[in-house]
Protein backbone atom coordinates (compact mmCIF):
# COMPACT_ATOMS: atom_id res chain seq x y z
CA UNK A 1 0.00 0.00 0.00
CA UNK A 2 1.43 3.40 -0.93
CA UNK A 3 1.72 6.04 1.79
CA UNK A 4 -1.51 8.07 1.83
CA UNK A 5 -1.58 11.83 1.62
CA UNK A 6 -2.53 13.68 4.81
CA UNK A 7 -6.25 13.30 5.42
CA UNK A 8 -8.47 16.29 4.65
CA UNK A 9 -10.94 15.01 7.26
CA UNK A 10 -11.45 17.13 10.36
CA UNK A 11 -12.55 15.83 13.76
CA UNK A 12 -14.93 18.47 15.12
CA UNK A 13 -16.94 19.14 18.30
CA UNK A 14 -15.58 16.04 19.99
CA UNK A 15 -13.98 15.67 23.40
CA UNK A 16 -10.78 13.58 23.22
CA UNK A 17 -11.40 9.92 24.03
CA UNK A 18 -9.00 7.43 25.58
CA UNK A 19 -7.07 5.56 22.86
CA UNK A 20 -8.81 7.38 20.01
CA UNK A 21 -5.42 7.82 18.35
CA UNK A 22 -5.35 4.05 17.76
CA UNK A 23 -8.51 4.32 15.62
CA UNK A 24 -8.26 7.82 14.15
CA UNK A 25 -4.84 7.35 12.59
CA UNK A 26 -3.77 9.52 9.68
CA UNK A 27 -3.80 6.50 7.36
CA UNK A 28 -7.26 5.34 8.47
CA UNK A 29 -8.73 8.83 8.08
CA UNK A 30 -7.15 9.13 4.64
CA UNK A 31 -8.94 5.91 3.66
CA UNK A 32 -12.28 7.19 4.97
CA UNK A 33 -11.71 10.47 3.12
CA UNK A 34 -11.12 8.57 -0.12
CA UNK A 35 -14.30 6.55 0.42
CA UNK A 36 -16.18 9.78 0.99
CA UNK A 37 -14.73 11.47 -2.09
CA UNK A 38 -15.52 8.56 -4.37
CA UNK A 39 -18.85 7.30 -3.09
CA UNK A 40 -20.82 9.95 -1.19
CA UNK A 41 -22.10 11.62 -4.39
CA UNK A 42 -23.70 8.31 -5.43
CA UNK A 43 -25.07 7.82 -1.95
CA UNK A 44 -26.71 11.26 -2.22
CA UNK A 45 -28.27 10.33 -5.56
CA UNK A 46 -29.62 7.09 -4.12
CA UNK A 47 -31.19 8.89 -1.15
CA UNK A 48 -32.91 11.23 -3.63
CA UNK A 49 -34.08 8.17 -5.56
CA UNK A 50 -35.65 6.79 -2.37
CA UNK A 51 -37.78 9.92 -2.10
CA UNK A 52 -38.85 9.64 -5.75
CA UNK A 53 -39.84 6.01 -5.29
CA UNK A 54 -41.78 6.79 -2.14
CA UNK A 55 -43.69 9.49 -4.08
CA UNK A 56 -44.52 6.93 -6.76
CA UNK A 57 -45.84 4.50 -4.13
CA UNK A 58 -47.97 7.30 -2.67
CA UNK A 59 -49.44 7.85 -6.14
CA UNK A 60 -50.09 4.17 -7.01
CA UNK A 61 -50.39 2.34 -3.64
CA UNK A 62 -48.67 -0.67 -5.16
CA UNK A 63 -45.31 -2.31 -5.85
CA UNK A 64 -44.16 -4.93 -8.33
CA UNK A 65 -41.07 -6.86 -9.30
CA UNK A 66 -38.92 -4.74 -11.61
CA UNK A 67 -39.54 -5.34 -15.33
CA UNK A 68 -36.10 -3.97 -16.25
CA UNK A 69 -34.33 -6.70 -14.24
CA UNK A 70 -36.51 -9.64 -15.30
CA UNK A 71 -33.60 -11.21 -17.18
CA UNK A 72 -31.53 -11.44 -13.98
CA UNK A 73 -34.38 -13.21 -12.19
CA UNK A 74 -34.97 -15.56 -15.13
CA UNK A 75 -31.30 -16.52 -15.51
CA UNK A 76 -30.79 -19.67 -13.43
CA UNK A 77 -27.06 -19.88 -14.16
CA UNK A 78 -25.65 -17.36 -11.69
CA UNK A 79 -24.87 -18.03 -8.03
CA UNK A 80 -23.23 -16.05 -5.27
CA UNK A 81 -19.66 -16.92 -4.29
CA UNK A 82 -19.31 -19.98 -2.03
CA UNK A 83 -19.37 -19.19 1.68
CA UNK A 84 -16.00 -18.98 3.45
CA UNK A 85 -15.52 -21.61 6.14
CA UNK A 86 -16.08 -19.11 8.96
CA UNK A 87 -19.53 -18.22 7.57
CA UNK A 88 -20.71 -21.60 6.35
CA UNK A 89 -22.52 -22.55 9.56
CA UNK A 90 -24.63 -19.67 10.85
CA UNK A 91 -27.34 -21.59 12.69
CA UNK A 92 -27.50 -19.12 15.60
CA UNK A 93 -26.47 -15.47 15.52
CA UNK A 94 -26.48 -13.11 18.51
CA UNK A 95 -26.87 -9.37 18.06
CA UNK A 96 -25.75 -6.45 20.17
CA UNK A 97 -23.74 -3.24 20.49
CA UNK A 98 -19.95 -3.12 20.69
CA UNK A 99 -19.48 -1.97 24.29
CA UNK A 100 -16.74 -3.86 26.11
CA UNK A 101 -18.90 -6.22 28.17
CA UNK A 102 -21.18 -7.10 25.24
CA UNK A 103 -18.18 -7.73 23.01
CA UNK A 104 -16.86 -10.39 25.39
CA UNK A 105 -20.26 -11.93 26.18
CA UNK A 106 -21.34 -12.10 22.53
CA UNK A 107 -18.08 -13.69 21.39
CA UNK A 108 -18.34 -16.20 24.26
CA UNK A 109 -22.09 -16.84 23.85
CA UNK A 110 -21.90 -20.12 21.91
CA UNK A 111 -23.57 -18.50 18.90
CA UNK A 112 -21.84 -19.12 15.56
CA UNK A 113 -21.99 -15.42 14.61
CA UNK A 114 -22.08 -12.13 16.48
CA UNK A 115 -23.66 -9.16 14.70
CA UNK A 116 -21.44 -6.41 16.13
CA UNK A 117 -23.79 -3.49 15.81
CA UNK A 118 -22.96 0.14 15.09
CA UNK A 119 -26.51 0.65 13.82
CA UNK A 120 -29.90 0.11 15.48
CA UNK A 121 -28.52 -1.33 18.74
CA UNK A 122 -26.09 1.56 19.17
CA UNK A 123 -26.81 5.24 19.76
CA UNK A 124 -24.13 6.96 17.65
CA UNK A 125 -22.38 9.07 20.27
CA UNK A 126 -18.77 9.74 19.32
CA UNK A 127 -17.73 7.59 22.27
CA UNK A 128 -19.76 4.63 21.00
CA UNK A 129 -18.48 5.10 17.44
CA UNK A 130 -14.78 5.26 18.36
CA UNK A 131 -14.57 3.01 21.43
CA UNK A 132 -16.66 0.36 19.67
CA UNK A 133 -13.84 0.18 17.12
CA UNK A 134 -11.27 -0.03 19.93
CA UNK A 135 -13.16 -2.93 21.52
CA UNK A 136 -13.22 -4.94 18.29
CA UNK A 137 -9.50 -4.38 17.69
CA UNK A 138 -8.84 -5.49 21.28
CA UNK A 139 -11.00 -8.58 20.79
CA UNK A 140 -9.08 -9.64 17.68
CA UNK A 141 -5.73 -9.10 19.42
CA UNK A 142 -7.05 -10.77 22.61
CA UNK A 143 -6.32 -7.66 24.66
CA UNK A 144 -9.82 -7.39 26.04
CA UNK A 145 -11.23 -8.00 29.50
CA UNK A 146 -13.85 -6.31 31.63
CA UNK A 147 -14.74 -6.07 35.31
CA UNK A 148 -18.24 -4.90 36.13
CA UNK A 149 -17.83 -2.00 38.59
CA UNK A 150 -21.17 -2.80 40.26
CA UNK A 151 -20.94 -6.57 40.67
CA UNK A 152 -17.16 -7.00 40.61
CA UNK A 153 -17.63 -9.83 38.10
CA UNK A 154 -14.81 -10.27 35.58
CA UNK A 155 -15.18 -11.20 31.92
CA UNK A 156 -12.52 -12.62 29.56
CA UNK A 157 -12.48 -14.34 26.17
CA UNK A 158 -12.74 -18.09 25.74
CA UNK A 159 -10.25 -19.90 23.47
CA UNK A 160 -10.27 -18.69 19.86
CA UNK A 161 -11.98 -21.78 18.45
CA UNK A 162 -14.97 -21.21 20.78
CA UNK A 163 -15.62 -17.61 19.73
CA UNK A 164 -18.38 -16.40 17.43
CA UNK A 165 -17.47 -15.08 13.98
CA UNK A 166 -18.02 -11.32 13.82
CA UNK A 167 -20.27 -9.78 11.19
CA UNK A 168 -20.16 -5.99 11.67
CA UNK A 169 -23.14 -3.74 10.90
CA UNK A 170 -22.39 -0.11 9.97
CA UNK A 171 -24.97 2.64 10.09
CA UNK A 172 -27.56 3.04 7.33
CA UNK A 173 -27.03 5.35 4.36
CA UNK A 174 -29.30 8.09 5.73
CA UNK A 175 -27.19 8.89 8.81
CA UNK A 176 -24.31 11.37 8.95
CA UNK A 177 -21.35 11.40 11.33
CA UNK A 178 -21.21 15.02 12.48
CA UNK A 179 -17.85 14.62 14.23
CA UNK A 180 -15.98 13.83 11.01
CA UNK A 181 -16.23 16.43 8.27
CA UNK A 182 -14.84 16.94 4.78
CA UNK A 183 -14.79 20.57 3.61
CA UNK A 184 -17.26 21.29 6.40
CA UNK A 185 -19.67 18.56 5.40
CA UNK A 186 -20.35 15.52 7.63
CA UNK A 187 -19.16 12.16 6.28
CA UNK A 188 -21.86 9.44 5.99
CA UNK A 189 -21.88 7.30 9.13
CA UNK A 190 -21.85 4.14 7.02
CA UNK A 191 -18.51 5.08 5.46
CA UNK A 192 -17.03 6.02 8.84
CA UNK A 193 -18.05 2.74 10.47
CA UNK A 194 -17.10 0.57 7.51
CA UNK A 195 -13.92 2.46 6.71
CA UNK A 196 -12.39 2.47 10.18
CA UNK A 197 -13.28 -1.18 10.81
CA UNK A 198 -12.11 -2.42 7.42
CA UNK A 199 -8.87 -0.45 7.43
CA UNK A 200 -7.77 -1.64 10.87
CA UNK A 201 -9.05 -5.22 10.80
CA UNK A 202 -9.21 -6.65 7.27
CA UNK A 203 -5.74 -8.19 7.27
CA UNK A 204 -5.93 -9.04 10.97
CA UNK A 205 -9.12 -11.03 10.37
CA UNK A 206 -7.60 -12.85 7.39
CA UNK A 207 -4.68 -13.84 9.62
CA UNK A 208 -7.21 -15.27 12.11
CA UNK A 209 -8.75 -17.44 9.39
CA UNK A 210 -11.79 -15.22 9.01
CA UNK A 211 -12.41 -12.01 7.09
CA UNK A 212 -14.08 -8.61 7.03
CA UNK A 213 -17.76 -9.58 7.07
CA UNK A 214 -20.64 -7.09 7.10
CA UNK A 215 -24.39 -6.80 7.59
CA UNK A 216 -25.85 -4.09 5.34
CA UNK A 217 -28.90 -2.34 6.89
CA UNK A 218 -31.85 -0.38 5.51
CA UNK A 219 -31.09 -1.26 1.88
CA UNK A 220 -33.94 -0.15 -0.37
CA UNK A 221 -32.82 -1.20 -3.85
CA UNK A 222 -30.33 -3.24 -5.87
CA UNK A 223 -28.66 0.02 -6.87
CA UNK A 224 -27.76 0.58 -3.22
CA UNK A 225 -26.31 -2.94 -3.15
CA UNK A 226 -24.31 -2.06 -6.28
CA UNK A 227 -22.85 0.94 -4.45
CA UNK A 228 -21.73 -1.28 -1.58
CA UNK A 229 -20.21 -3.75 -4.02
CA UNK A 230 -18.17 -0.98 -5.65
CA UNK A 231 -17.02 0.15 -2.21
CA UNK A 232 -15.87 -3.39 -1.41
CA UNK A 233 -13.95 -3.68 -4.69
CA UNK A 234 -12.21 -0.37 -4.07
CA UNK A 235 -11.47 -1.11 -0.40
CA UNK A 236 -9.93 -4.52 -1.08
CA UNK A 237 -7.70 -3.04 -3.77
CA UNK A 238 -6.73 -0.12 -1.50
CA UNK A 239 -5.41 -2.31 1.34
CA UNK A 240 -4.12 -5.06 -0.94
CA UNK A 241 -6.25 -8.07 -0.07
CA UNK A 242 -7.83 -10.48 -2.58
CA UNK A 243 -11.09 -9.50 -4.25
CA UNK A 244 -13.97 -11.49 -2.76
CA UNK A 245 -12.52 -11.48 0.77
CA UNK A 246 -15.30 -9.18 1.96
CA UNK A 247 -18.65 -10.87 2.54
CA UNK A 248 -21.92 -9.06 3.08
CA UNK A 249 -25.31 -10.19 4.33
CA UNK A 250 -28.11 -7.82 3.38
CA UNK A 251 -31.02 -7.18 5.69
CA UNK A 252 -34.25 -7.35 3.72
CA UNK A 253 -35.97 -4.96 6.10
CA UNK A 254 -37.63 -2.59 3.65
CA UNK A 255 -40.66 -3.39 1.55
CA UNK A 256 -38.97 -2.14 -1.64
CA UNK A 257 -35.97 -4.45 -1.11
CA UNK A 258 -38.36 -7.41 -0.79
CA UNK A 259 -39.18 -6.93 -4.48
CA UNK A 260 -35.47 -6.88 -5.42
CA UNK A 261 -33.96 -9.76 -3.43
CA UNK A 262 -32.48 -11.54 -6.43
CA UNK A 263 -31.14 -8.34 -7.94
CA UNK A 264 -29.51 -7.42 -4.59
CA UNK A 265 -27.75 -10.79 -4.48
CA UNK A 266 -26.75 -10.41 -8.12
CA UNK A 267 -25.13 -7.01 -7.56
CA UNK A 268 -23.16 -8.37 -4.62
CA UNK A 269 -22.66 -11.87 -5.99
CA UNK A 270 -18.85 -11.95 -5.55
CA UNK A 271 -19.24 -10.64 -1.99
CA UNK A 272 -22.71 -11.88 -0.98
CA UNK A 273 -23.13 -14.12 2.04
CA UNK A 274 -26.91 -14.11 2.37
CA UNK A 275 -30.09 -12.24 3.22
CA UNK A 276 -31.77 -11.69 6.57
CA UNK A 277 -35.45 -11.19 7.44
CA UNK A 278 -35.61 -8.10 9.70
CA UNK A 279 -39.12 -7.98 11.12
CA UNK A 280 -39.63 -4.62 12.87
CA UNK A 281 -37.90 -2.43 10.31
CA UNK A 282 -39.84 -4.28 7.60
CA UNK A 283 -43.15 -3.36 9.23
CA UNK A 284 -41.92 0.20 9.74
CA UNK A 285 -41.06 0.35 6.03
CA UNK A 286 -44.54 -0.83 5.06
CA UNK A 287 -46.15 1.89 7.17
CA UNK A 288 -43.74 4.53 5.87
CA UNK A 289 -44.25 3.69 2.22
CA UNK A 290 -47.99 3.01 2.28
CA UNK A 291 -48.95 5.49 4.99
CA UNK A 292 -51.43 7.26 2.73
CA UNK A 293 -52.74 4.10 1.07
CA UNK A 294 -55.97 3.91 3.05
CA UNK A 295 -57.51 1.43 5.47
CA UNK A 296 -56.21 -1.70 3.72
CA UNK A 297 -52.63 -0.80 4.71
CA UNK A 298 -53.32 -0.09 8.38
CA UNK A 299 -51.32 -2.47 10.58
CA UNK A 300 -52.73 -3.82 13.84
CA UNK A 301 -50.74 -3.81 17.12
CA UNK A 302 -47.15 -4.78 16.40
CA UNK A 303 -47.37 -7.90 18.58
CA UNK A 304 -50.37 -9.07 16.55
CA UNK A 305 -48.26 -9.14 13.38
CA UNK A 306 -46.52 -12.47 13.84
CA UNK A 307 -44.33 -14.16 11.26
CA UNK A 308 -47.28 -16.41 10.42
CA UNK A 309 -49.30 -13.46 9.07
CA UNK A 310 -49.89 -14.20 5.36
CA UNK A 311 -47.95 -11.20 4.03
CA UNK A 312 -45.04 -11.90 6.43
CA UNK A 313 -45.09 -15.56 5.47
CA UNK A 314 -44.89 -14.59 1.78
CA UNK A 315 -41.87 -12.38 2.54
CA UNK A 316 -39.94 -14.97 4.55
CA UNK A 317 -40.65 -17.89 2.23
CA UNK A 318 -39.67 -15.83 -0.81
CA UNK A 319 -36.44 -14.93 1.00
CA UNK A 320 -35.56 -18.58 1.65
CA UNK A 321 -36.36 -19.61 -1.90
CA UNK A 322 -34.39 -16.69 -3.38
CA UNK A 323 -31.32 -17.31 -1.22
CA UNK A 324 -31.17 -21.04 -1.82
CA UNK A 325 -31.74 -20.68 -5.56
CA UNK A 326 -28.60 -18.51 -5.63
CA UNK A 327 -26.50 -20.44 -3.10
CA UNK A 328 -26.80 -17.86 -0.33
CA UNK A 329 -27.64 -18.24 3.36
CA UNK A 330 -31.15 -17.32 4.52
CA UNK A 331 -31.09 -15.94 8.06
CA UNK A 332 -34.26 -15.62 10.11
CA UNK A 333 -35.56 -12.98 12.48
CA UNK A 334 -34.94 -11.87 16.03
CA UNK A 335 -35.94 -13.56 19.28
CA UNK A 336 -35.94 -10.43 21.45
CA UNK A 337 -37.01 -11.93 24.80
CA UNK A 338 -34.82 -11.05 27.80
CA UNK A 339 -35.02 -13.79 30.48
CA UNK A 340 -36.23 -12.69 33.89
CA UNK A 341 -34.23 -13.58 37.00
CA UNK A 342 -37.38 -13.12 39.10
CA UNK A 343 -40.22 -14.81 37.23
CA UNK A 344 -39.77 -18.42 36.16
CA UNK A 345 -43.31 -18.59 34.74
CA UNK A 346 -42.67 -15.62 32.43
CA UNK A 347 -39.51 -17.37 31.24
CA UNK A 348 -41.31 -20.68 30.66
CA UNK A 349 -44.00 -19.10 28.46
CA UNK A 350 -41.49 -16.96 26.57
CA UNK A 351 -39.04 -19.83 25.99
CA UNK A 352 -41.88 -21.90 24.51
CA UNK A 353 -42.70 -19.06 22.11
CA UNK A 354 -39.04 -18.68 21.14
CA UNK A 355 -38.76 -22.42 20.52
CA UNK A 356 -41.90 -22.45 18.35
CA UNK A 357 -40.59 -19.49 16.34
CA UNK A 358 -37.17 -21.05 15.77
CA UNK A 359 -38.69 -24.47 15.00
CA UNK A 360 -40.82 -22.78 12.34
CA UNK A 361 -37.84 -20.99 10.80
CA UNK A 362 -35.71 -24.13 10.72
CA UNK A 363 -38.62 -26.07 9.26
CA UNK A 364 -39.17 -23.42 6.58
CA UNK A 365 -35.60 -23.78 5.35
CA UNK A 366 -33.75 -20.93 7.07
CA UNK A 367 -30.07 -21.63 7.68
CA UNK A 368 -29.91 -19.71 10.94
CA UNK A 369 -31.62 -17.13 13.08
CA UNK A 370 -31.08 -14.25 15.52
CA UNK A 371 -31.31 -13.99 19.31
CA UNK A 372 -30.78 -10.97 21.53
CA UNK A 373 -29.61 -12.72 24.72
CA UNK A 374 -27.06 -15.48 25.43
CA UNK A 375 -29.67 -17.53 27.34
CA UNK A 376 -31.62 -17.94 24.09
CA UNK A 377 -28.66 -19.40 22.18
CA UNK A 378 -29.26 -23.00 23.36
CA UNK A 379 -32.97 -22.82 22.51
CA UNK A 380 -32.36 -21.59 18.97
CA UNK A 381 -29.44 -23.97 18.57
CA UNK A 382 -31.63 -26.96 19.47
CA UNK A 383 -34.22 -25.96 16.87
CA UNK A 384 -31.64 -25.78 14.09
CA UNK A 385 -29.66 -28.79 15.29
CA UNK A 386 -32.84 -30.86 15.02
CA UNK A 387 -33.17 -29.98 11.34
CA UNK A 388 -29.55 -29.55 10.26
CA UNK A 389 -27.83 -32.24 12.30
CA UNK A 390 -24.17 -32.18 11.24
CA UNK A 391 -24.86 -30.19 8.06
CA UNK A 392 -23.67 -26.57 8.19
CA UNK A 393 -26.80 -25.26 6.44
CA UNK A 394 -29.76 -26.39 4.35
CA UNK A 395 -29.13 -24.48 1.15
CA UNK A 396 -29.97 -27.68 -0.71
CA UNK A 397 -33.64 -27.11 0.26
CA UNK A 398 -34.63 -25.06 -2.77
CA UNK A 399 -38.25 -24.42 -1.70
CA UNK A 400 -39.45 -24.63 -5.29
CA UNK A 401 -42.94 -25.11 -3.82
CA UNK A 402 -42.97 -21.41 -2.92
CA UNK A 403 -44.75 -19.06 -5.31
CA UNK A 404 -45.24 -15.43 -4.29
CA UNK A 405 -47.21 -12.93 -6.37
CA UNK A 406 -46.43 -9.21 -6.09
CA UNK A 407 -49.64 -8.49 -4.23
CA UNK A 408 -48.93 -11.16 -1.60
CA UNK A 409 -46.16 -9.06 -0.05
CA UNK A 410 -48.46 -6.10 0.64
CA UNK A 411 -51.69 -7.95 1.49
CA UNK A 412 -51.87 -6.25 4.89
CA UNK A 413 -55.65 -6.60 4.95
CA UNK A 414 -55.31 -10.40 5.00
CA UNK A 415 -54.95 -10.04 8.79
CA UNK A 416 -58.04 -10.27 10.97
CA UNK A 417 -56.43 -8.30 13.82
CA UNK A 418 -57.18 -4.61 14.28
CA UNK A 419 -55.43 -1.83 16.21
CA UNK A 420 -56.36 -1.72 19.90
CA UNK A 421 -56.23 0.95 22.58
CA UNK A 422 -53.75 -1.20 24.53
CA UNK A 423 -51.63 -1.25 21.39
CA UNK A 424 -51.57 2.54 21.38
CA UNK A 425 -50.58 2.61 25.05
CA UNK A 426 -47.83 0.06 24.42
CA UNK A 427 -46.47 2.03 21.46
CA UNK A 428 -46.27 5.17 23.59
CA UNK A 429 -44.66 3.32 26.51
CA UNK A 430 -41.99 1.65 24.38
CA UNK A 431 -41.40 4.80 22.36
CA UNK A 432 -40.78 7.08 25.36
CA UNK A 433 -38.69 4.54 27.28
CA UNK A 434 -36.54 3.65 24.28
CA UNK A 435 -35.96 7.22 23.08
CA UNK A 436 -34.97 8.31 26.61
CA UNK A 437 -32.29 5.63 26.76
CA UNK A 438 -31.12 6.41 23.22
CA UNK A 439 -30.67 10.07 24.10
CA UNK A 440 -28.42 8.90 26.96
CA UNK A 441 -26.30 6.91 24.50
CA UNK A 442 -27.89 3.45 24.86
CA UNK A 443 -29.12 1.78 21.68
CA UNK A 444 -30.13 -1.68 22.97
CA UNK A 445 -32.59 -1.40 25.86
CA UNK A 446 -34.50 -4.02 27.86
CA UNK A 447 -38.13 -2.86 28.11
CA UNK A 448 -40.85 -5.14 29.51
CA UNK A 449 -38.63 -8.24 29.10
CA UNK A 450 -37.86 -7.49 25.43
CA UNK A 451 -34.64 -6.17 23.94
CA UNK A 452 -35.70 -3.10 22.02
CA UNK A 453 -33.63 -1.18 19.50
CA UNK A 454 -34.23 1.71 17.10
CA UNK A 455 -36.36 -0.48 14.82
CA UNK A 456 -38.95 -1.10 17.53
CA UNK A 457 -39.10 2.61 18.32
CA UNK A 458 -39.65 3.27 14.60
CA UNK A 459 -42.59 0.89 14.37
CA UNK A 460 -44.05 2.32 17.61
CA UNK A 461 -44.08 5.95 16.43
CA UNK A 462 -45.11 4.92 12.89
CA UNK A 463 -48.14 3.06 14.16
CA UNK A 464 -49.24 6.02 16.28
CA UNK A 465 -48.88 8.24 13.20
CA UNK A 466 -50.69 5.80 10.92
CA UNK A 467 -53.59 5.13 13.26
CA UNK A 468 -54.21 8.85 13.80
CA UNK A 469 -54.00 9.70 10.11
CA UNK A 470 -56.23 6.75 9.16
CA UNK A 471 -58.87 7.78 11.72
CA UNK A 472 -58.76 4.41 13.53
CA UNK A 473 -61.49 3.82 16.13
CA UNK A 474 -60.39 1.45 18.90
CA UNK A 475 -62.49 -1.31 20.43
CA UNK A 476 -63.32 0.91 23.44
CA UNK A 477 -64.88 3.52 21.16
CA UNK A 478 -62.02 6.00 21.45
CA UNK A 479 -60.69 7.49 18.22
CA UNK A 480 -56.98 7.72 17.46
CA UNK A 481 -56.36 11.46 17.60
CA UNK A 482 -53.43 13.72 18.47
CA UNK A 483 -55.27 14.64 21.68
CA UNK A 484 -55.57 10.98 22.71
CA UNK A 485 -51.88 10.36 21.98
CA UNK A 486 -50.92 13.37 24.11
CA UNK A 487 -53.19 12.16 26.91
CA UNK A 488 -51.66 8.66 26.88
CA UNK A 489 -48.14 10.11 26.71
CA UNK A 490 -48.80 12.40 29.69
CA UNK A 491 -50.12 9.44 31.69
CA UNK A 492 -47.05 7.39 30.81
CA UNK A 493 -44.70 10.21 31.81
CA UNK A 494 -46.46 10.50 35.17
CA UNK A 495 -46.30 6.72 35.63
CA UNK A 496 -42.57 6.68 34.93
CA UNK A 497 -42.01 9.52 37.42
CA UNK A 498 -43.90 7.54 40.08
CA UNK A 499 -42.09 4.31 39.17
CA UNK A 500 -38.49 5.55 39.32
CA UNK A 501 -38.75 8.49 41.73
CA UNK A 502 -38.25 12.22 41.37
CA UNK A 503 -34.46 12.18 41.54
CA UNK A 504 -33.98 9.54 38.83
CA UNK A 505 -36.65 11.18 36.69
CA UNK A 506 -34.90 14.56 36.89
CA UNK A 507 -31.54 12.94 36.05
CA UNK A 508 -32.93 11.28 32.90
CA UNK A 509 -34.14 12.68 29.59
CA UNK A 510 -37.79 11.74 30.03
CA UNK A 511 -39.49 15.01 29.08
CA UNK A 512 -37.21 15.31 26.06
CA UNK A 513 -38.06 11.75 24.97
CA UNK A 514 -41.79 12.37 25.49
CA UNK A 515 -41.64 15.52 23.38
CA UNK A 516 -39.62 13.88 20.60
CA UNK A 517 -41.96 10.87 20.40
CA UNK A 518 -44.97 13.16 20.05
CA UNK A 519 -43.15 15.28 17.48
CA UNK A 520 -42.40 12.34 15.17
CA UNK A 521 -45.79 10.70 15.83
CA UNK A 522 -48.01 13.75 15.33
CA UNK A 523 -46.21 15.95 12.82
CA UNK A 524 -48.07 16.01 9.52
CA UNK A 525 -44.70 15.88 7.75
CA UNK A 526 -43.70 12.28 8.49
CA UNK A 527 -39.97 12.04 9.34
CA UNK A 528 -38.22 9.39 7.23
CA UNK A 529 -36.29 8.16 10.27
CA UNK A 530 -36.79 8.90 13.96
CA UNK A 531 -33.01 8.88 14.40
CA UNK A 532 -32.58 11.97 12.20
CA UNK A 533 -34.26 14.46 14.58
CA UNK A 534 -33.05 12.38 17.54
CA UNK A 535 -29.41 12.68 16.41
CA UNK A 536 -29.73 16.48 16.56
CA UNK A 537 -30.49 16.09 20.28
CA UNK A 538 -27.90 13.40 21.03
CA UNK A 539 -25.11 14.77 23.21
CA UNK A 540 -21.60 13.42 22.66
Amino acid sequence: MSAPAPSPLAVVDAEPLPRQEEVLTEAALAFVAELHRRFTPRRDELLARRAERRAEIARTSTLDFLPETAAIRADDSWKVAPAPAALNDRRVEITGPTDRKMTINALNSGARVWLADFEDASAPTWENVVLGQVNLIDAYTRNIDFTDPRSGKSYALKPADELATVVMRPRGWHLEERHLTFDGRPVPGALVDFGLYFFHNAQRLIDLGKGPYFYLPKTESHLEARLWNDIFVFAQEYVGIPQGTVRATVLIETITAAYEMEEILYELRDHAAGLNAGRWDYLFSIVKNFRDGGAKFVLPDRNAVTMTAPFMRAYTELLVRTCHKRGAHAIGGMAAFIPSRKDAEVNKVAFEKVKADKDREAGDGFDGSWVAHPDLVPIAMASFDAVLGDKPNQKDRLREDVSVAPGDLIAIDSLDARPTYDGLVSAVQVGIRYIEAWLRGLGAVAIFNLMEDAATAEISRSQIWQWINAGVVFENGKSATPELAREVAAEELAAIRAEIGEEAFAAGKWQQAHDLLLHVSLDADYADFLTLPAYEQLVG
